[in-house]
Parts: structure tokens; sequence; C-alpha cells
């Protein structure tokens, strides 16, 4: 059992023992992917992202977990979560999306990325076979999240884009019960699946991994563009969005790149929305590269606000000034954080405590 399933049942135990005891767990049935057109000879494209994988009976696309079976394409996820937990909101991170509440985090095993830094590759690089899962239904990941009186489902660790269908309908659940929901994610998706999914969720963190094509088709095995329209579609969607650039030495830390993108983020997206830098540390396979020095990260926090963008932030920092959260009217500190956990909240009502200007995000 993966550890984070196995800490994560040891803590919610007793919320799951009354699901078990009430008969409301049940064997996860396989289900049809959506997304997808059916060709001749019982192959298959599917159309959930850029890869749009053509797809021949028995077998599965780039991700692993989109499977044809006789001519229809099955989500082999779908209800199989192999990682769970409870954690801060602002480990995802989220600054600006309920600051100090807690989340249910989920994830499948899968991914239509294969990043050579990917923290979590034990799991997002393997196949359903390959991890043990449990069978949880929409309905009750929501009422699990009742019981433990969380007020965010978080989807997330490996690319929630894989399991679509899963998350789509654990999101649609869960907006009647007043629970938000948020994606972590490498925005990696169409655009007409990622409309479909804003309408029900609250907020999409996604990783901006690099600014140029070369960095994702070398680091990433995919392409810059599609992630770039994602962002778009999800800021003019109105869902809550926030962006994450991972600065790796001598890969996507260049100070004229980091400008172009920040350019680009204030052009294309706004000026107020939140960019997260953050440190690097070495994993999988780039356990030769060295970890972000802090003057570089320092450097893309002043390039950010020199091109006008009011709300920059560093992580992978703990106690760094610039884990928080300042006024972008009259400066004075609205969040103090020390790593993970929320220290100090001066924002009242959505708006400064102090000279009441509107802060942009989900407060409450």
């Amino acid at each position: 059992m993966p550890v984070r399933m196995k800490r994560f049942l040891e803590l919610i135990g007793l919320a799951l023992l009354t699901l078990l005891s009430t008969g409301q767990m049940k064997e996860a049935a396989r289900h049809e992917a959506r997304w997808y057109k059916k060709l001749g000879n019982k192959v298959v494209q599917c159309e959930l992202c850029p890869r749009r994988c053509m797809i021949g009976p028995g077998k599965r696309g780039f991700c692993r977990v989109r499977e044809n079976r006789n001519g229809v394409l099955y989500s082999l996820t779908y209800g199989r979560p192999c990682s769970i937990n409870r954690e801060p909101i602002e480990k995802a991170p989220f600054f600006h999306f309920l600051p100090g509440k807690q989340r249910l985090t989920l994830a499948t095993v899968g991914c239509n990325q294969r990043c050579k830094y990917c923290q979590n590759w034990e799991i997002s690089q393997a196949s359903p076979e390959e991890v043990p899962s449990e069978n949880l239904s929409p309905a009750e990941i929501v009422a699990l999240t009742e019981k433990l009186k969380l007020p965010i489902i978080c989807f997330t660790y490996t690319e929630p884009v894989v399991f679509y269908e899963y998350m789509f309908d654990i999101a649609r659940l869960a907006r009647a019960k007043k629970i938000k929901t948020a994606m972590v994610s490498g925005g990696y998706i169409n655009p007409q699946p990622l409309k479909e999914l804003c309408q029900v969720m609250d907020a999409i963190k996604i990783d901006l991994k690099g600014f140029t094509p070369e960095f994702y088709q070398e680091v990433c095995s995919s392409t810059l563009e599609p992630v770039l329209e994602a962002a778009k579609t999800v800021a003019e969607s109105g869902c809550h969005l926030e962006l994450v650039n991972l600065v790796v030495p001598g890969y996507n830390d260049d100070t004229t790149t980091i400008r172009k993108m920040c350019l680009w983020i204030k052009e294309n997206l706004g000026d107020t929305i939140p960019v997260h830098f953050t440190r690097f540390h070495p994993d999988y396979r780039l356990l030769n590269s060295p970890a972000t020095p802090l003057p570089t990260l320092e450097g893309a926090i002043r390039i950010a606000r020199q091109c006008g963008l009011k709300f920059v932030y560093i992580g992978n920092v703990p106690g760094h000034k610039d884990e928080n959260t300042y006024c972008s009217n009259c400066g004075k500190l609205l969040i103090r954080r020390q790593g993970f956990s929320v220290l100090e909240n001066n924002i009242v009502a959505g708006r400064c405590r102090f000279c009441k200007a509107k802060v942009p995000g989900v407060w409450n």
C-alpha cells in the first residue's frame, strides 16, 4: 500500500469504517471514457489531451490508463484512487484560495507528460496494475469529505487530466454539497474538455513548467502551446487560477526567458494572477542537477514585479518573506505564512483590512 494511502487510512479510519459498515463501498465498475471518437476497425482516438492518441483494440494511450476494449475507450482508474490524504491547501500551492484550510487530496496513477524531475514518479509514471488502489466511488469520496468536515477536495500528486471522468463526477457532486474542488495540473488538456471542467471546478493550479518549446520537449516530452492555451481558458472561465514555475538550474532559469514568461502572463492572464517561483530539488531523472539557488528565485521575483505582476511568491523556501501576501494597493502584510501554515490573515470579506482594497482570490 502506498505510504500516502496508508498514512491517510490511519488518520481517517473511523470515517472509512463507517462507510464500510453501512455498505456504501462497492466494487468500482469499469467506466467508459469521455472525449474520444470511434474510427474504423475498432480503432478509437482519444480527444482529451493534445496527444490525441490513436488507440487500437487492446491497446492503451500514452497515459497508460485509457484502454480500447473492442472499440470502446475505457478509463482504468475511475473510482480507483491510489493516494488519499488530508493536507493544507497551501501545499498545492494555492495562496489566494481559502488560506489556512485543509483539503482532502486524491490521485490515481498515470500522467500524460514525462517530466524528468517528477517527485511522484512512482505513481505518475505507473500503470494501474503496478500500484495498489482503493475502490471509492465519487459519492463515497464526497461522503468521506463530509465526515471529515473538510471544505475542499483537491485532485493532485499525478495528473488529474488522465482521470478526468472520475474528477468531473466528484466535482459535480461536491458542488451540490457546497464542498469546493481544486485541481493541480500540468495543463496539458484540450480546450473543450477544460471548458466543461471549469464549469464544476472552483480552482485550478497550472504548472507552467517552462517557457520554451525546447524545454517542454526535452524535460516533459510534451509541448508548450497547449499549456498556454489552457491557462487562458481557465482565466477566461472565471475559475480561480494560480501558476507555478519550478525553476530548474540550467534548464529554465535564464532571466530573458523568465521576463518573456512574466510579460506573457500579464498580457494574457492579467496582472493579479498569483505566480509561484518554486525551488527545485533533485528527483527522479534529474538527480545530478543542483537545487535552485535562492538568489535565482529572488531574481525571478524581481523580474516578475518589474513586469507588473502584483502577487508573486517564492516556494519551497520556508520562512522567506516572499511566502507572504502583501496588499498591492497599500503594501501592508495581508497573509503571513511559515511553510504550509498561515500565521496571520488580514483579509476581511475579500478586502485589505487596512486600506479596504479588494484582493483577488477566493477567501470564504
